[in-house]
């Protein structure tokens, strides 16, 4: 089979370009995903997210896990990646961030040129329909449904009121450059009277509605293998549908575009001769080119909670009020779209400073409405509410890498978390700022009891044992095949691989330095900005 350009990876990034390559009808497009469709219940529903992210079983998902952590007392992490088309935009909590503004000047400023904030928003608009309309910072038009939540909890809402309480600001739009403050999370979720309610994946926004178009070819269940070449030019991909079953290859003849996601994506370039010679010849990788930044360079945001038991049930729990409130919600969001089903889980948000002397907020809270342990792969019975902090912008810088020349076999993650020591610092400083505002009194009547001992936490050695022993990612990985102009960039300004032909990696894995919040709106844009790069190489 022979198309105009062939996609790697139905996500985020993968479903844009599908869409917006083939608005050409004269330019043939195939997309390969390694999983299914993602438009099951389990991806429409956004409080079905609880089956699917902890990976057991592995529903759309890739679950996997990370090498042992010594920042975090030699723990496994886990990394949930989605395995659908959609990709991780079918399993996450739909949270519409797209960072601040100083992140994208700093990209420019390393050498990317036409990727500082005034560039890059135009393209945050274009895939934007906004429920507030457009205006200066906003788009309407786009396909990308992004909401206003249809009915967060109040206690949400005294969450809000706490941290108010604490002297922080209520903030109604993080997505307006400067996103200091505290408030209620947009989501990417329809608000159209059809599907009112549903999760907007990127699948739903840009693949699901073309999908009929002659010259696009979508093919699920295709796990890429390699990548083929002719000389120093990439050609196409060869892919299995079963580990066992037969190659199959598509040939690209103008472009191969890598939209793996920051895991996936230096995996397969490994897997096809392209990164740091000493990674591939160790598991008999002939070397096609030698490009030592692919894997390195991996960014993440290392993620603390705080847990409280409540005697509220106004939230998600397990008990006999639960299961009746849960069939409750779930007939009123099949009929309106409007209940607890509709929720992202993490309601309420924060961009705080750390100190009042930095210039843009350091670390981020996720408040939700529900008791969280684990990545939810352990339960407790009851009713609860947590916090989750982060550190926005860390200093630690870990690997992806091969584990055999198998190309089922997952990659080996290291995201060397806490292996800065200004990362800690910043977690505890954190840690106790979310402390405050959960014991702060708007909160008081929820409260019933901490779960994990952090109630006596006093000192920095206190809360560097909580953090060592519990942190784990809040599913954030970039940077392993960072765009940029220095020796270790992988791909130009243009998202094109160094010293090779006709292939680009366009997904999360390009950002040079992580962004400050969550990166899935960030991903779509890059891959908005890609399309007319694409587009105007011919």
């Amino acid at each position: 089979m022979e198309f105009d350009y062939v996609i790697v990876g139905g996500g985020s990034a993968g479903s844009v370009l599908a869409s917006r390559l083939s608005e050409d009808p004269s330019k043939s497009v195939c997309l390969l995903e390694a999983g299914g469709r993602g438009d099951s219940i389990l991806v429409r529903m956004p409080s079905a997210v609880v089956a699917t992210l902890p990976g057991r079983p592995k529903i759309n998902n890739w679950a996997f896990e990370t090498v042992p952590q010594p920042g975090l007392n030699g723990r496994r992490g886990y990394q949930p990646r989605g395995k659908a088309l959609g990709g991780s935009s079918a399993i996450n909590a739909m949270l519409y961030i797209r960072g601040h503004r100083q992140d994208y000047d700093g990209w420019a400023e390393l050498g990317c040129t036409g990727w500082g904030w005034d560039s890059v928003l135009p393209y945050f608009k274009r895939s934007e329909n906004n429920e507030d309309g457009a205006d200066d910072l906003h788009g309407d038009s786009g396909p990308l449904q992004v909401s206003h939540q249809k009915e967060p909890r109040p206690i949400t809402h005294a969450f809000i009121e706490a941290a108010k309480q604490m002297q922080h600001r209520r903030t109604d739009d993080f997505n307006r450059g400067d996103n200091e403050g505290v408030g209620l999370y947009q989501v990417t979720q329809f608000h159209d009277p059809a599907k009112n309610g549903e999760r907007c994946s990127a699948a739903a926004a840009y693949v699901f509605p073309v999908m009929g178009r002659p010259n696009l070819t979508v093919i699920t269940q295709a796990h890429a293998k390699e990548l083929t070449f002719d000389g120093k030019r990439a050609t196409g991909v060869i892919y299995r549908k079963k580990a066992k079953g037969p190659d199959i290859a598509v040939t690209a003849r103008r472009e191969v575009l890598v939209c793996a996601g920051a895991l996936k994506t230096p995996h397969l370039l490994q897997l096809s001769g392209i990164g740091a010679a000493e990674d591939l010849t160790k598991h008999g990788i002939a070397i096609r080119h030698n490009l030592p930044g692919v894997g390195k360079n991996l960014q993440d945001h290392l993620d603390f909670i705080l847990s409280y038991k409540t005697k509220d049930t106004d939230n998600f729990g397990i008990s006999p009020t639960a299961s009746v409130n849960l069939t409750r919600h779930l007939l009123r969001w099949r009929k309106t779209g409007v209940s607890m089903a509709a929720t992202p889980f993490a309601e309420g948000a924060g961009f705080l400073k750390t100190s009042a002397d930095l210039d843009r907020p350091d670390i981020q809270l996720h408040f939700t409405i529900a008791l969280v342990d684990d990545h939810a792969r352990k339960l407790h019975y009851g009713h609860g509410f947590a916090c989750h902090v982060c550190k926005l912008r860390p200093e630690s810088r870990g690997t992806v890498g091969l584990n055999s020349a198998d190309p089922f076999a997952a990659p080996t993650i290291d995201p060397a978390f806490l292996s800065d020591d200004r990362d800690l610092a910043t977690l505890i400083k954190g840690a106790r700022m979310m402390r405050e505002i959960l014991e702060a009194p708007a909160l008081a009547k929820y409260r019933h009891k901490e779960m994990f001992g952090t109630d006596t936490a006093r000192t920095d050695a206190d809360w560097e044992q909580h953090i060592r022993d519990r942190a784990d990612t809040i599913y954030h990985p970039v940077g392993t095949c960072k765009m940029g102009v220095d020796e270790m960039a992988v791909v130009d300004p243009e998202l094109r691989v160094r010293g090779i032909e006709g292939l680009r990696v366009v997904d999360a894995s390009v950002m040079p330095t992580l962004i400050s919040g969550n990166t899935n709106a960030p991903t779509i844009m890059i891959a908005e900005k890609a399309a007319d790069l694409i587009k105007a190489a011919g």
